[in-house]
């Protein structure tokens, strides 16, 4: 079994392997023409039940004969321009190709002994994301395996910051955030030991924004009740509207009331590499941290993350020395080891993707395919707009976007829920598109995140033309069974 292990004298089988397994996505890619089979659970799960663990196939090419028929086959491809649904990019390629080397020499990013140059490159990356951001000459940071896992850190040094200034009990400290925020905030609080009711939710205007005024009101009920504002969590991209928080404006109520500002831009910060819509984030270099995710707007693969803050001596809070990792002497030698800094200890070098991204592409290029998915979103709310067929629920200011087909004649809103449900099910057993579903005020309504920079208009019309022919074969099935 030696023959398996990655080394000097198996270099050859790792490149054929490598390469028989590239030419097999590769075959895929070239010949997906949807982004799903419609495979369902029940006809899936029998042949994953099917494969016995404990007797290996003994060949690479074997083994992918049979991954092809218990995943490549029936994997929902995130390239294809009719895939529709959540936050999942198509990759670039400089990034596959970090992928592949991070993967091959496995570097661990929690100590220099284990890294090297890979900590450098983080740290590098790291410093080029607040320049960006524009938080300052002290600001630092880490890279993350997510937006969640950014938001639980973010808000634990918001937590501990206010405790150092404050011996209130944990349970008085209260977060801020708005209606349509990212559902981690609540997690998170829960997490820390803040309680149920730490989280007080901001009401959003029209255009699904953060009320300032309303937050200015909370903010101030909270100081008069003997409460915390401990942290105000702004959204620059939210999940379901892509929606961007008046960061001027909550900048200004947090520096009033000593409050912790965090920026939630896992979606959003796609616009730090944008030449014509960066704007969008004005405001941003005032937060005390920030959440990242290159693995959506940077079109990097999953996971690529990183949360940023003003002050790298914030960070503390999540630094734990051990004898065997990273003995305390370290930091005198300066040892630069980044478990310093993370709430996690085996970490990969998932910052190499982004390093060879803007090696190959540059920022400009990144920007530009993000410029192009945000352009493509407002000509199908025009579309969306002008088309009697749907409701869209607001303007985009990024690339999402919320609707729902209003069949014609049709009043009840529980019968139009069901057809929408009805058609957004139907496609994605079809395999012909994927489109995702939320909820607007306790009615179902149909979402498109568009992320793709290959998906064109008409790709849009025909999706729309789709579910609107599905919701109406729902209504019509329907009307028979009912006469």
């Amino acid at each position: 079994m030696r023959s398996h292990l990655l080394n000097d004298t198996t270099a050859e089988h790792y490149r054929r392997s490598v390469t028989e397994g590239i030419e097999r996505v590769a075959a895929k890619l070239a010949t997906t023409d949807r982004p799903f089979t419609g495979v369902t659970v029940d006809e899936l799960s029998p042949r994953i039940d099917a494969v016995d663990l404990d007797t290996p196939l003994l060949d690479t090419t074997a083994a992918l004969d049979e991954l092809e028929e218990v995943y490549l086959r029936d994997a929902v491809y995130f390239h294809h321009p009719r895939y529709l649904a959540h936050l999942n990019c198509p990759v670039v390629i400089p990034a596959v190709v970090g992928e592949a080397v991070l993967s091959a020499v496995n570097s661990s990013l929690d100590t220099w002994d284990q890294s090297a140059g890979g900590t450098l490159i983080e740290r590098k990356l790291i410093d080029w994301t607040t320049s960006r951001i524009g938080l300052g000459p002290a600001a630092d940071g880490v890279f993350t395996s997510g937006g969640s896992q950014s938001n639980l850190q973010a808000l634990l040094l918001a937590r501990d910051e206010t405790k150092s200034e404050n011996a209130e009990h944990p349970t008085k400290m209260r977060v801020f955030a708005s209606e349509v925020s990212h559902f981690s905030v609540k997690k998170s609080a829960t997490l820390l030991g803040l309680g149920p009711d730490a989280v007080v939710t901001i009401p959003v205007d029209r255009d699904k924004r953060m009320q300032t005024v309303a937050l200015a009101r909370e903010l101030e009920r909270c100081r008069e009740e003997g409460l915390v504002p401990m942290a105000v969590v702004a959204t620059a991209g939210t999940t379901d509207f892509g929606s961007i928080d008046p960061l001027p404006e909550i900048a200004e109520l947090c520096a009033q009331y000593g409050t912790w500002m965090h920026v939630d831009a896992a979606y959003g910060c796609g616009l730090l590499a944008s030449v014509k819509n960066r704007y969008f984030l004005d405001g941003i270099e005032r937060a005390d941290s920030v959440t990242v995710d290159y693995h959506k707007s940077f079109f990097q693969p999953v996971s690529s993350s990183a949360v940023l803050v003003r002050d790298a001596a914030t960070l503390r809070h999540a630094t734990y020395h051990a004898d065997y990792l990273n003995p305390r002497r370290m930091v005198t030698e300066r040892i630069p080891n980044q478990v310093d800094k993370s709430l996690q200890t085996t970490r990969r070098f998932d910052a190499l993707k982004l390093w060879m991204t803007l090696r190959v592409m540059g920022a400009d290029g990144v920007g530009q395919l993000f410029d192009e998915v945000c352009d493509l979103a407002r000509k199908a709310w025009e579309l969306l707009a002008a088309d009697p067929r749907f409701d869209v629920v607001v303007e985009p200011q990024l690339s999402t976007l919320v609707f729902r087909h209003i069949p014609a004649g049709v009043t009840d809103p529980a019968e139009i829920d069901r057809a929408n449900l009805y058609a957004r099910k139907t496609l994605f057993a079809s395999g012909d598109a994927i489109v995702a579903g939320t909820k607007v005020g306790g009615r179902h309504y149909l979402k498109f995140t568009l992320l793709n920079p290959e998906t064109t208009v008409d790709d849009i019309v025909t999706v729309l033309d789709l579910i609107a022919g599905h919701a109406e074969q729902y209504l019509g099935e329907n009307l028979v069974e009912a006469s």
